[in-house]
């Protein structure tokens, strides 16, 4: 996949790859963005379950640009097209990096997902992350430590995406407070981008496992910001972990310099407003629902530590 930094290289980007009219996938805050590239057609409706309605529209590529709904939307009509996608991420969601993906409704609830996205480049420019607010600042790059601290211990992890895995969350667990402190300091937030993108080839070159699967359930069932929920289910899922990767969680905490991350991520996730549940309005008795949900998925079926549903229930009233 071509990676470059700097929107000026969209166009040479495009060009490399043979792509000379794709359809740009973005919401209205963003379709109107001096790209510098031409476009066959534009797609607005971010997030979208009509999928095959979008295809109709596409070029010889799909460009999306903004945070994970749209690029997983683009990945999804990447599929049900057959043409490649070039993404140019807003956040630090890290969808860039995977050929999977989520549907979502336009209200955020999800209806379905697949994988098999034609993943072709990606662009970065941290000057269009200068206007995220904090929750989605915080909520995303947790989202993008989450893939980190995943990749160190799932099925299937290995040297190549631990490598990336300990210097994202090193970035990560570095810049994002200064993020937070200064929104507007351009050089913090590349760094935090860089963060984002090791996070991302992490979790390309592995897996995710039973915290994403937590954020999935209640994310998708609630139409919840998937960041958030990561933000809140990654610690109680580090913690269940523990006993059987300890190696991967000393790491992980080390990247992090600390010698406990479960609360190293409560501590960050907090930056963002981020501290129970019961603030996004879920409703305590289906907790059960949610969490039978979660087992069924496959990064807890992908997790170290085989996990049942109560115990997923468990986990969930935990941080309730």
């Amino acid at each position: 996949m071509i990676v470059r930094w700097g929107l000026a290289k969209l166009p040479m980007v495009l060009g490399e790859l043979g792509i000379q009219e794709p359809l740009l996938v973005a919401s209205e805050r963003w379709a109107g963005t001096n790209l510098g590239v031409r476009t066959v057609a534009r797609w607005t409706e971010v997030p979208s379950d009509q999928v095959a309605a979008a295809a109709e529209h596409v070029g010889d590529g799909v460009l999306a640009v903004g945070g994970g709904s749209a690029i997983d939307l683009g990945k999804a009509i990447s599929v049900e097209a057959g043409v490649p996608v070039v993404s140019v991420p807003t956040t630090y969601a890290g969808a860039e990096w995977t050929p999977f993906f989520g549907i979502r409704d336009p209200e955020r609830r999800m209806r379905g997902g697949g994988v098999g996205a034609q993943l072709a480049g990606v662009v970065y420019e941290p000057e269009l992350t200068l206007s995220l607010p904090r929750p989605e600042t915080v909520g995303t790059a947790l989202n993008a430590l989450a893939h980190s601290a995943e990749a160190l211990y799932v099925e299937g992890h290995n040297p190549t995406a631990d490598e990336h895995a300990l210097e994202g969350a090193k970035l990560i667990g570095e810049w994002l407070p200064r993020v937070v402190a200064r929104p507007q300091d351009l050089g913090a937030r590349r760094k935090l981008l860089e963060g984002a993108m090791h996070a991302g080839m992490a979790l390309g070159g592995s897996m995710l496992a039973l915290g994403h699967a937590m954020a999935q359930a209640l994310g998708g069932r609630y139409g919840l910001p998937h960041g958030a929920m990561n933000a809140l289910t990654l610690p109680p899922a580090l913690r269940f972990n523990a006993g059987v990767a300890p190696d991967a969680l000393r790491r992980f905490g080390e990247a992090l310099g600390t010698d406990d991350p479960a609360a190293r991520v409560e501590e960050l996730a907090r930056l963002g407003g981020f501290r129970e549940l019961r603030d996004f309005g879920i409703p305590e008795d289906e907790l059960p629902e949610v969490a039978s949900a979660t087992a069924q998925r496959p990064g807890a079926k992908a997790n170290p530590r085989t996990v049942t549903a109560a115990e997923v229930e468990t986990l969930l009233r935990s941080i309730y």
